[in-house]
């Protein structure tokens, strides 16, 4: 039987539509929070009463958790995850974290801790350090970075496990300092009840694990419950309830990003294989949302790769998701040259932009923004998303504009040192009299005459 067909938009830079056609791509790409399916439509009516759409769903949530706490918590967790969670098993006792990790495949553990060592050494590496400078009457200026007191991380847990969250938000905040960190993750066999899950946290030396997801965990964090002390930042991905919730709860705390579908923007060219872009595209559909983008002015590859997306789609285990996300949020694009290929892809401003040709470092120049780049044929988002060593959470749906990726410098907060001594007080003195006249602020002024046994 052949494969079936895979009904992916192919956008040919012929078109006079190109720039319309990649801006409905980017909003594809972004969290809108007005649309539910029909599903989580019936769904709502039978939590809530009636259709709220997800961004009242999570005011609801959040402002229940901020006035109710912990029963509000427990309620919708009840309700939402149909789980039976109470407040003596909300958080994973000491007992069960060790046992899942006594428990564990030796193998697993080494691979655990290897990638933990090279997160940790990517990371203390890009950890902001104080600078100082002195001044020439003896006095000196400083940036002082201390660590985030508490900090707590979101991980999803609804089709799979992710212990590569873990290692990939706990050990930049780790290597920043942060004393303490609560994760949360659903109540499910691939949450907060998952024994690689506990043994990750365990082996990193995290002992707060609660069984909490959704927009209900994030309030949770955000303003404390009973058991659940409020956190500094949230940090984390997580379904578009999470990423509404934590854009709900920003100025309460701080957040990392308000993320959108997974996405990776491959760049080819006729030297690039068919077989591994279509690899790479599938990767990151999934995630399932996930977005899988091609660009490039090859022909022949933007024909073979559609081609092989078909073939390979239909050998994967999770094939028939990833095929739902490449045709929701994927694209072909055949573009006139390199040059074009770059602006396209700087449009974008993708979450992951994977140049797979062999003159990668010069097509980067002309790409300022991405999350991150993986460059040539042997650097697939994959070592990324695992072992490298940079944060796998990254700022996705074209916020590479002017976002990050998360590092060790996320869970620092800088402090100005100012130390005057009397001869820097006078040098300074008559610029500051010269501001502060012109702003009207005469306190200002008198408060450095004072010192300096002038009237003004």
């Amino acid at each position: 039987m052949p494969d079936p067909p895979l009904n992916i938009d192919r956008i040919d830079a012929s078109r006079d539509d190109l720039f319309a056609a990649l801006a409905a791509l980017r909003d594809k790409l972004s969290p809108q929070g007005d649309f539910v399916s029909e599903a989580g439509r019936r769904r709502t009516i039978e939590v809530f009463g009636e259709p709220l759409t997800p961004q009242q769903v999570v005011e609801r949530i959040c402002r229940d958790v901020r006035t109710r706490g912990l029963a509000a918590l427990l309620e919708y967790t009840s309700k939402l995850d149909k789980a039976d969670v109470t407040a003596a098993t909300l958080r994973v006792s000491a007992d069960e974290l060790s046992a899942a990790h006594r428990a564990a495949d030796p193998a697993f553990l080494q691979t655990i801790r290897r990638i933990r060592d090279s997160i940790r050494r990517f990371q203390e590496a890009v950890r902001p350090r104080d600078t100082r400078l002195d001044l020439p009457g003896g006095g000196y200026l400083q940036q002082r970075y201390l660590p985030l007191a508490r900090v707590g991380i979101c991980v999803p847990g609804g089709a799979a496990a992710y212990p590569s969250t873990v290692l990939m938000t706990a050990v930049p905040a780790q290597a920043a300092g942060v004393p303490e960190l609560a994760i949360v993750a659903p109540p499910t066999k691939f949450g907060a009840n998952n024994p690689d899950l506990l043994t990750t946290c365990h082996e990193l030396g995290i002992r707060e694990v609660y069984r909490a997801g959704g927009a209900q965990a994030v309030a949770a964090l955000a303003y404390g419950v009973e058991g659940l002390p409020k956190v500094d930042k949230i940090v984390g991905p997580g379904n578009l309830f999470v990423a509404l919730a934590k854009k709900h709860v920003f100025g309460q705390v701080d957040i990392d990003s308000i993320a959108g579908p997974s996405e990776v923007v491959v760049i080819g060219d006729d030297d690039t294989r068919a077989d591994w872009t279509a690899a790479d595209l599938i990767a990151q559909a999934e995630h399932a949302p996930g977005s899988g983008v091609l660009v490039t002015w090859s022909r022949r590859l933007w024909e073979q790769t559609a081609d092989e997306l078909a073939r390979q789609l239909a050998m994967l285990e999770r094939g028939d998701l990833a095929r739902q996300s490449l045709e929701d949020f994927g694209a072909l694009i055949l573009v006139r040259d390199a040059d074009e290929a770059c602006r396209v892809a700087d449009l974008l401003a993708p979450e992951h932009l994977h140049i797979a040709t062999y003159q990668a470092n010069r097509l980067l120049a002309k790409i300022p923004h991405a999350g991150a780049a993986f460059l040539g044929p042997h650097s697939p988002v994959a070592v990324g998303d695992y072992v490298a060593g940079p944060s796998h959470v990254l700022p996705t749906g074209g916020t590479a504009r002017w976002a990050s990726a998360l590092s060790a410098a996320d869970f620092v907060r800088s402090t100005s040192v100012i130390s005057y001594s009397a001869a820097d007080l006078a040098a300074a003195a008559d610029d500051l009299r010269t501001i502060a006249d012109k702003e009207g602020l005469t306190a200002h002024r008198a408060s450095v005459d004072i010192r300096l046994n002038q009237s003004s």
